[in-house]
């Protein structure tokens, strides 16, 4: 597990590659897909990071989302500042807050 620095540029240096990712899914207790992040420009921060969570925790729960707040670093104060702006983070700050967990798949490059 990573040390999260105050920047996420570091913190994304520390990170997985993301290569072979297509999109990461988020599922909830049904088994329904409530968010896909692609990895596209400026969302491959937040691939990066999901990916990651999965790696080290397995789920997205209190404990992971308090950890990705702290690897998305001065986007996470930005995102309490500015909710909407962060959706990839807004949904961290509401799971560390005691909303449900949910599950994280990453979806690989089909080929």
């Amino acid at each position: 597990m990573i040390q999260p620095s105050a920047t996420f540029k570091d913190n994304l240096q520390q990170l997985p590659a993301i290569d072979g990712v297509q999109r990461v899914d988020l599922v909830d207790a049904d088994a329904t897909v409530v968010a896909s992040i692609e990895n596209q420009p400026g969302k491959k921060g937040s691939v990066a990071v999901y990916q990651y969570l999965k790696q080290a925790f397995g789920a997205l729960d209190a404990k992971a989302a308090e950890h990705g707040l702290a690897v998305f670093a001065e986007h996470t104060d930005d995102a309490r500042e500015n909710p909407g702006a962060h959706p990839n983070v807004d949904r961290l700050l509401a799971i560390a807050a005691g909303g449900a967990p949910l599950a994280i798949e990453v979806v690989p490059v089909a080929g």
